[in-house]
Parts: C-alpha cells; sequence; structure tokens
C-alpha cells in the first residue's frame, strides 16, 4: 500500500446508519477491538473500557431505557410531541439494527490523582481524550474490514442509565456508542471546509 492508497482509505471512512443484517464474525470483533487497543493514551494508562452487545434483548433494553432519558430531554427543549417521537423512535432503532453496539467508557482508576481542580480536570480531559483516540482507531479498524460504522455520543447524556443498564463496574464512564455492521448504504463525500479556515502555520 502506498502512501497515496492509505490516505485514500483513511478519506473514505463515512459515518454509516443502515446496516445489513448479516452478523459480524466474533473473530472480526476481536481484531478490531485488538486494534483500537494501539491508540495512543496519556500516560500509557489505556483508561479505554469496551463493552460489546449483540444480544438483541440486550440492545432493546439499552435502547429503551436511553430512550426515556432522550425523550425526557427532548420534552424540556419544548419540541412538538411528534418530533420527539420521532427522534427517540429513530434513535432506538438505529441502536437495535446495528449488528454490533459498542459502549466506550473511561476508567480512572490507574489515572493519576491531583489534590487541585485545574489538574483533576485535566487529567479527566486526558483520560477522555485517550478513549477518543482508541474510538477513532476502532472506526478505522472497521473500515479496514468491510464494516461500516457510526461514532454517537448520546452515552454523554445518561451515563448513569447505560452503566446500571448494562450492569458495568461503577468506575466504568461511559463516553461513546459505536454502532458496526455491514453497510446499507454509502453516503456521499460531504464538503469539508476550507484548510486556509482550519490552519494556522508559524
Amino acid at each position: 500500500m502506498t502512501p497515496i492508497d492509505l490516505h485514500t482509505f483513511l478519506r473514505t471512512r463515512r459515518s454509516i446508519r443502515r446496516f445489513k443484517a448479516d452478523l459480524i464474525p466474533d473473530s472480526v470483533i476481536e481484531r478490531i477491538l485488538t486494534t483500537a487497543t494501539y491508540a495512543p493514551s496519556a500516560h500509557h494508562r489505556q483508561p479505554w473500557r469496551f463493552a460489546v452487545i449483540t444480544d438483541l434483548s440486550v440492545k432493546e433494553k439499552l435502547a429503551d431505557a436511553m430512550g426515556i432519558e432522550f425523550q425526557r430531554d427532548l420534552e424540556a427543549d419544548a419540541i412538538s410531541s411528534d418530533a420527539v417521537e420521532k427522534k427517540v423512535t429513530r434513535s432506538r432503532d438505529r441502536i437495535i439494527n446495528a449488528p454490533v453496539v459498542i459502549i466506550i467508557s473511561i476508567d480512572m482508576s490507574d489515572m493519576d490523582s491531583y489534590p487541585d481542580k485545574r489538574r483533576k480536570k485535566a487529567e479527566y480531559i486526558m483520560a477522555a481524550q485517550s478513549a477518543a483516540n482508541a474510538g477513532m482507531q476502532l472506526l478505522l479498524a472497521a473500515h479496514a474490514e468491510g464494516l461500516g460504522s457510526v461514532w454517537v455520543c448520546s452515552p454523554l447524556f445518561a451515563q448513569e442509565t447505560v452503566q446500571a443498564t448494562l450492569g458495568l463496574p461503577k468506575s466504568w464512564e461511559p463516553q461513546a456508542m459505536y454502532l458496526l455492521g455491514y453497510p446499507d448504504e454509502i453516503p456521499k463525500i460531504k464538503e469539508m471546509k476550507d484548510m486556509q479556515n482550519l490552519v494556522k502555520i508559524f
């Protein structure tokens, strides 16, 4: 693979939200997760934790629990009842119809501890950024396997609910959800922002 080939591969990853019903072999899931753990992390502490869900009943339980919180938040935003129902239903369907759902959490147990708020906050952000690195690596590993995937931040708005529904350890703090499957759609490339507006060279 040439550098251009690799750049093309990286640039052709898409956020896929519709999947075929085909199951993903366990060996493929394990390969994806293993590659995700090769991401860089703060202090090399690897604070990421993965909860992998393939069982339909568990996906339904999670989707229903998160849906209750999502509906409550939307209603607080004074959105019409029809709009609320559509958003909650769409979110629920995406979770249930994804062959694999992966929740990434952070665990602060092995991170450094500080007495002051400033450094505590920085350490927490470093752990969150580490998990984000693993999440990006996961998306690219899925892409390498010919899978579609999408990154969803909804667990941030329902951390305790996700934790309780899945019976996760108290030290696991849900950060994001990744939906994986063989793609049933290939979205077009969206217009990217002009590099001149994103980069300053000194």
